[in-house]
């Protein structure tokens, strides 16, 4: 059972909640003056959001049998929770099952109350249940196209994961337990930071993840050693120092997603992915974008091909004098890699010998639910932002990923920083999902027209880059897909299907976790597992269903395969010591450029 609260000293609670009283009005009057110059874009849309509510709810009653059917279920499962609740109050157990319960991973109701408490159990059960009913009724939406289907299911969950009880004061048992214990002052060091954030957004809030002060790229992130050894306007080309006194002849060339920086390859040196391969003795070379701004609007998809792997291809060569390179490609950084692969097949280009995708969308038929901000609708409220700016805002991009998993990224910091006055951890996985790029309006047009959209890059000849029409059929590399489970960025299945593009020798490795921890996972952390099969399979799932199932990290598996394409071993090659000298120390000056 949980201690009881000591009383609170009102004197001091009265105090504190006249400071409330008056943060909060100097919040409310900046958040309308903000609100009044603020026309630009919003990745939830008012109007968008309105709209799919309206549609949905017209539906609904054009076949008010369902409605009837799914009211009666929520009823007769709402009298059973009261039932139960009021026996709990009579002195009652609590029974074996409860009528509604948290989702396995859910995190907004660890706090003991919620379970011990009969008023605060009922309070929770109140609200999962009328969630999950709200859910489900708008996930089986009948006379909804399928993808306002999917925006409809999407905003309800939004909806209804910002009216949780565990985001307002008086209904959640922590922020009341600090309250009473603080007098009030968590609530006033809750609304400074509020204010603080507002401010920092420009009048949206903008809610801080970690202590950003705690981390400085190249002294305790970002630290692998290595030189900046070519740079252009879009990118820097840092070669890494080598880790053995021999390496593989042919040099490891990394291509990064440029919607986030690269550095979440070499966050500390013990998950490091960039300092695990230098000691498996490859030449490490990794592209670091520039973060736009409005001088680089024009620059379109071909050009980051143009002025990125083929740029770097070039600068490889010169620096370690070898005319063929391995390559990786994480995510956007695999779409782009596999696009200039079938630009270089139809030029005869045989510079790269072989090809891995990092979680990479090739096919773009399921994208998850990123889908609901993919329509013409919305893509053209996104092109009038970018026509007044040259770019596509870093924040919204963060916001957008951020909305895939609200609880753990929005609401989660919300209470912790506003309701219960405490500033972030520093962590240092947090501090790179905040440190945001944008986006030059040309490129993000085009890749999200061609690519989420229309689906072009799968259609051989359909998507021309630099006057070259791209066939991924072309693409007969030896390639390695590694994907991870619980993606919710590139689902799984999705990124299944890019084996079916290209030709080679594919090999498809499932890892588990998400977009992230399952690709960032070192083989000292012994976390997670892996499923490999030795062919491929029809679909995603017969590939799953035969496959083998291996503890631990994935790398060792890719460790083994890359290096047969790596070459007879050569002396270690330092930064800087070949054609190319070094310009400055990584990780460079274009990844610290910060949207704030």
């Amino acid at each position: 059972m949980s201690k009881p609260t000591a009383a609170p000293d009102p004197i001091k609670l009265m105090m504190n909640m006249g400071k409330v009283f008056e943060a909060s009005q100097k919040i409310f009057i900046e958040y309308l003056v903000s609100k009044s110059r603020d026309t630009s874009y919003q990745v939830l849309d008012p109007v968008v959001v309105a709209r799919t509510f309206q549609e949905g709810v017209a539906r609904a009653l054009a076949n008010p049998q369902s409605a009837i059917e799914q009211s009666t279920k929520f009823w007769n499962d709402y009298w059973r929770l009261y039932a139960q609740s009021v026996e709990r109050m009579w002195g009652a157990q609590p029974p074996a099952t409860p009528v509604a319960a948290p989702a396995p991973g859910d995190k907004r109701f660890l706090d003991e109350s919620w379970a011990q408490d009969a008023v605060f159990d009922f309070i929770k059960q109140s609200y999962l249940l009328v969630a999950q009913h709200l859910c489900e009724s708008a996930a089986r939406a009948e006379g909804l196209d399928e993808h306002s289907r999917k925006k409809l299911a999407f905003y309800t969950r939004q909806f209804v994961g910002a009216m949780s009880p565990a985001n307002f004061a008086a209904t959640n048992p922590k922020v009341l337990k600090t309250t009473l214990e603080t007098g009030g002052e968590n609530l006033v060091r809750g609304l400074a930071n509020m204010l603080k954030d507002l401010r920092q957004g420009n009048g949206r809030l903008r809610t801080k993840m970690t202590d950003t002060a705690a981390f400085k790229l190249g002294e305790n992130i970002a630290t692998a050693p290595g030189k900046v050894v070519f740079q252009n306007e879009l990118i820097q080309l840092v070669q890494y120092a080598p880790a053995t006194e021999t390496v593989y002849r042919r040099p490891l060339l990394i291509v990064p997603p440029w919607i986030n920086k690269f550095y979440i390859l070499d966050l500390k040196p013990q998950n490091s992915f960039i300092r695990w391969a230098v000691g498996e003795g490859h030449t490490v070379f990794v592209i670091s974008w520039v973060n736009p701004d409005e001088r680089l609007a024009q620059k379109g998809f071909e050009d980051y091909m143009r002025e990125g792997p083929l740029a770097a291809l070039d600068a490889v060569g010169k620096a370690s004098s070898e005319e063929s390179v391995n390559v990786i490609g994480y995510c956007i950084g695999g779409t782009l890699t596999a696009s200039t692969l079938a630009y270089m097949a139809a030029k005869g280009d045989r510079r790269i010998a072989s090809a891995t995708f990092f979680t990479s969308l090739l096919d773009f038929s399921d994208v998850g639910e990123l889908s609901v901000f993919i329509d013409e609708e919305q893509i053209g409220l996104m092109e009038a932002e970018m026509r007044a700016k040259g770019y596509f805002d870093g924040a919204n991009m963060a916001q957008a990923f951020n909305l895939l998993r609200e609880n753990d990224l929005i609401w989660s910091f919300y209470v912790n920083n506003y309701l219960l006055g405490r500033d972030p951890a520093a962590f240092d996985l947090l501090y790179w999902n905040s440190d945001s790029t944008r986006m030059p309006e040309r490129m993000h047009s085009f890749y999200l027209r061609n690519m989420y959209l229309r689906n072009r890059l799968r259609e051989p000849g359909a998507i021309k880059l630099a006057g070259v029409p791209i066939d991924l059929g072309k693409v007969g590399v030896p390639t390695y897909f590694l994907s991870t489970r619980d993606d919710h960025i590139a689902p799984w299945k999705s990124t299944y299907a890019g084996t079916k593009l290209v030709s080679g020798r594919p090999t498809f490795v499932l890892g588990g976790s998400g977009h992230i921890a399952g690709v960032i996972n070192p083989p000292a952390a012994n976390k997670y597992c892996y499923w490999t099969r030795d062919s491929l399979a029809a679909t995603p799932d017969e590939w799953l269903e035969g496959a083998t199932l291996f503890e631990g990290s994935w790398w060792p598996h890719w460790g083994r395969w890359v290096a047969a394409f790596g070459g007879k071993r050569v002396p270690a090659r330092a930064p800087g010591a070949g054609k190319l000298p070094a310009i400055e120390d990584a990780p460079g000056h274009y990844v610290k450029e910060r949207v704030e």
